[in-house]
């Protein structure tokens, strides 16, 4: 039986139990995931629903190397040190929607689409510039960043300039000017990041996610028609506030080194959870699915660190007063405030740089109502992640890697020895196969938004052994035909059977027929031979018609 163990980073992760939570004024700091056991059952053929993620993290690290051990296989042997680690990764943060801009002014995107450069794949392509005799500026990154619209000029373009962060083998960039004006009459659009070397070689082209246009922030109470602008449990979100509304003044709740700072750059994307609230007060953490409704306890948890805060009720805020009495579901851009929940007169403020708590009075005249200050006052937006991840090997590609393949979704037809699997998403094209950890497939081009092949024997992945005792899964990988490796977030699982297979069980028998012949074996590997020489003849006469 195969299944398919599908998550953002190749991996299913759930929020564990934790024996509990630290005081109202501190940052609780999870220790990183464990590498799932090879051994583990496993779950559901699928991905996760649209707008959730992994609990814990969303499946997105901006640690170097995380995520892809199980892509070390790729590759020939003698390789496989070098190669494994030549990963480089291209990380875009936005938020997921936008308001326009009307007349002459300019309604920069908030919280600014950010990229992160990470890997050590682009050190290998340094080294490999270097010993070409280029100059050490050669090598440098330099991107743009506009809207996806073909009427955008490189005028419009954001030139982006990235940054080395301290501490971090990371570079760092932000679009700290990007909008949209009401001559564009699109109602979503995506946002279009370039990369080059300063030789003026394209690294390639990488999009956004869709991104929704709004006008303002909607107060009214959100329906299921509208549900898109609602903020769901499990999904990523970003706060920030601005002091007396100006622009200048805007800060972001971040995490820098497992401690939670108000930062006027830096925004850090959080996995925003509904928590059970009589499981929070023992001490435990059990996510709920569903939109965030006002009045809900919520965890925030940083996707980057796994740093998170104690549990908190989420307050709708009108008029910098936290009202108490409001169960409606929370919205983009709306302002909110988050009270403690064991320490129902502290609410998380910020002041300069610092994260505090604020001891908010309750209202004289509306004992419903609590007074907060600036600091106490925050926007909340869904924000999205979308990364790319390719490996050049050990070879210098001069050729953009763009148009990126983007995998959406496997469907697997048969099972046993002869399955074959289909694979879903965008930007396909004939020069691509299918690689299951080290293994090629035999891939066949259907269209640019589909793939097909058959999945290789286990005894591939089990050193000849065809009756598997444990689970084997194997990451899949999409190559072009230069050597150019193109990882997924998808993984291809091998599970064992209920029952061994009849030559097997013949042979546990005595495996011999009536009469004292003992070919009972053999024939049972003749037909099994027989079956997949038959699907494989099947597939390379579906791949001529």
């Amino acid at each position: 039986m195969n299944e398919l163990d599908v998550g953002e980073d190749g991996r299913k992760e759930t929020l564990l139990h934790r024996p509990g939570f630290p005081e109202a004024d501190t940052a609780l700091l999870y220790p990183p995931p464990l590498s799932p056991d090879p051994i583990s059952p496993l779950t559901h053929l699928g991905t996760l629903p649209s707008g959730h993620d992994a609990a814990r993290t969303g499946g997105w690290d901006r640690r170097l190397n995380s995520g892809f051990q199980g892509c070390q296989l790729l590759g020939t042997s003698a390789d496989l040190g070098r190669e494994a680690h030549a990963d480089q990764s291209v990380t875009i943060l936005h938020a997921k929607v936008a308001q326009k801009s009307y007349g002459n002014e300019k309604r920069f995107f908030c919280p600014p689409p950010c990229v992160y450069i990470t890997g050590h794949g682009w050190k290998v392509m340094q080294d490999h510039l270097k010993a070409a005799g280029y100059g050490d500026s050669v090598y440098r990154v330099c991107g743009y960043m506009c809207l996806d619209s073909s009427s955008q000029s490189q005028a419009d373009a954001f030139k982006l300039v990235f940054d080395e962060q301290p501490n971090s083998r990371q570079m760092f960039a932000c679009a700290k000017s990007l909008f949209i004006s009401d001559q564009d009459k699109r109602k979503h659009f995506c946002l279009l990041l370039r990369l080059f070397l300063n030789n003026r070689q394209e690294v390639g082209s990488f999009q956004s996610r869709m991104i929704k246009v709004i006008s303002k922030p909607s107060q009214k109470r959100q329906s299921m028609k509208n549900a898109d602008l609602c903020i769901s449990s499990c999904s990523r979100v970003a706060l920030f506030n601005r002091l007396r509304s100006q622009t200048v003044s805007t800060r972001y709740l971040s995490v820098d080194r497992g401690a939670f700072i108000a930062s006027a750059r830096h925004w850090t994307a959080f996995t925003i959870t509904m928590v059970d609230d009589q499981c929070a007060e023992q001490g435990g953490f059990v996510l709920s699915e569903g939109f965030i409704c006002y009045g809900c306890v919520v965890q925030l948890v940083c996707t980057e660190s796994g740093a998170a805060l104690p549990p908190m009720v989420i307050r709708k805020v009108n008029k910098q007063h936290a009202i108490l009495d409001v169960d409606e579901p929370v919205s983009q851009l709306h302002k909110c405030a988050f009270q403690f929940r064991d320490n129902p007169h502290a609410y998380l403020c910020l002041t300069n740089d610092a994260i505090i708590e604020y001891q908010a009075p309750f209202s004289v005249r509306d004992p419903s109502k609590v007074v907060l200050n600036d600091g106490s006052c925050w926007t909340i937006i869904g924000v999205e992640v979308v990364e790319f991840t390719f490996n050049q090997g050990l070879a210098c590609i001069t050729t953009p890697v763009s148009p990126f393949p983007v995998v959406t979704g496997l469907e697997v037809n048969g099972g046993g020895h002869v399955a074959m699997l289909e694979i879903h998403g965008e930007n396909f094209t004939p020069h691509l196969k299918v690689w299951f950890g080290n293994g090629e497939a035999e891939t066949m081009y259907k269209s640019p938004k589909s793939l097909l092949c058959v999945v290789p024997d286990v005894s591939v992945f089990s050193d000849g052994w065809r009756c598997l005792r444990r689970v084997i899964t194997v990451p899949l990988s999409l190559v072009r035909l230069d050597g150019l490796i193109y990882r997924t977030s998808y993984s291809f699982t091998y599970t064992p059977e209920l029952q061994p297979p009849p030559s097997a069980r013949m042979t546990a028998g005595g495996g011999k027929r009536e009469g004292g012949m003992g070919g009972g074996q053999d024939d049972d590997i003749l037909l099994e031979t027989i079956h997949q020489e038959f699907t494989r003849a099947n597939f390379h006469l579906f791949m001529q018609s």
